[in-house]
C-alpha cells in the first residue's frame, strides 16, 4: 500500500479533499464520520534523564518549581496538574508557552525544562529513554486522538487495513511503556484535575 501523509493543523474535508482517512485531536464527535480512538491518554510530566540528576535534581514534586515549566498554548494545564499535587500555583508562570505539542516535546528531550505530555505523542521518547515521568501525578484528558474517515468509506478494505495497522501500532507503544513499568505506575496513580486538552 503507498501512503502519502500530509500534516496540516485543519479538519480534512473529505468531500472536498484527496484524503481517505485522517488522525484528528478532539472529542470524538464528528457527525458523519466513523470514528475510532486510537489510544486511551494522560498528561503528565516528562522532563530529560538529564535532570534526575545533578545539584538541581528533580526528586519531589514541588522540584519541578526549579525549572522552566514548558507550556503547550496556555499555563492551565500545568495549574491544574500543580493545584492536584498540592503545589501552590499561584504566580507560577515561568518558562516558554509553545503552540505545537511537538515542539514541547523536543524541549523537554533537550533538557530545556519540564513538560506536561499526553501519552500518545510522548510513547517513543519515553521508550527510548529520552524522556523521563519523574512523578507519576497525571491529569486524564477529555480530548484524544481519534482515527477518522467518512462512514460510508469505513469499510474498504485500505482503509480497514491501514485503521488496523495504526492502532496496532499505537496498541504495541502501550505494551512497551507496560514492560518498561510505566503503565503499572499509572493504574496505582492518583490522577488530578481534568484537563479539556
Amino acid at each position: 500500500m503507498d501512503l502519502r501523509v500530509s500534516a496540516t493543523m485543519h479538519h480534512v474535508d473529505f468531500a472536498r479533499e484527496e484524503v481517505d482517512l485522517a488522525v484528528r485531536h478532539g472529542d470524538g464527535n464528528w457527525p458523519g464520520l466513523d470514528t475510532v480512538r486510537l489510544s486511551p491518554e494522560q498528561l503528565f510530566a516528562v522532563c530529560s534523564p538529564k535532570l534526575l540528576s545533578g545539584r538541581r535534581r528533580l526528586e519531589r514534586p514541588t522540584d519541578i518549581l526549579k525549572f522552566p515549566l514548558i507550556h503547550l498554548d496556555s499555563r492551565a494545564d500545568w495549574q491544574n496538574w500543580l493545584q492536584g499535587v498540592g503545589i501552590d500555583w499561584a504566580g507560577v508562570t515561568h518558562g516558554p508557552v509553545l503552540n505545537r505539542a511537538s515542539t514541547v516535546i523536543d524541549a523537554a528531550v533537550n533538557g530545556q525544562g519540564v513538560a506536561l505530555a499526553r501519552t500518545t505523542l510522548a510513547a517513543w521518547d519515553l521508550i527510548n529513554g529520552r524522556l523521563v515521568r519523574p512523578f507519576p501525578a497525571s491529569i486524564p484528558v477529555s480530548r484524544t486522538y481519534w482515527i477518522v474517515c467518512p462512514r460510508a468509506t469505513a469499510t474498504l478494505p485500505k482503509i480497514a487495513t491501514f485503521r488496523e495497522w495504526l492502532l496496532a501500532d499505537a496498541s504495541s507503544d502501550l505494551g512497551r511503556l507496560k514492560s518498561l513499568g510505566w503503565t503499572s505506575k499509572a493504574s496505582k496513580q492518583r490522577e488530578v484535575g481534568r484537563a479539556g486538552c
